[in-house]
């Protein structure tokens, strides 16, 4: 009996885990990146290191746009001028980058 007492109170131990992978952080209302500003700034850390910031900063001004909680952010050309640009996605709730491209 006693050992049967002794398994059940660790496996109650386990089920609960001392609170431990269950804690929630702190989300601001409107998300980590409340703000066109953050978003072109968030991408613009991502892109220089893989494209270059030279390259990247020949892309401003950068425009940014949000939808269904996702924020793009794009560059642009000069007009007239042919290539692609650098574009991120970037979720406006935690800040994940959902996507990277750069066209050509």
């Amino acid at each position: 009996m006693k050992i049967m007492a002794f398994v059940l109170l660790l496996l109650a131990v386990a089920c609960l885990g001392g609170g431990r992978g269950t804690e929630v952080s702190y989300v601001p209302e409107e998300g980590f990146v409340p703000s066109k500003e953050v978003a072109i700034k968030i991408a613009v850390a991502v892109w220089e290191p893989i494209y270059g910031a030279e390259k990247i900063a020949a892309e401003e001004p950068y425009r940014a746009t949000l939808a269904d909680g996702v924020w793009t952010v794009e560059g642009s050309l000069p007009e007239g001028s042919k290539g692609g640009v650098a574009l991120a996605r970037i979720s406006r709730k935690d800040g994940r980058i959902l996507r990277v491209i750069h066209g050509k």
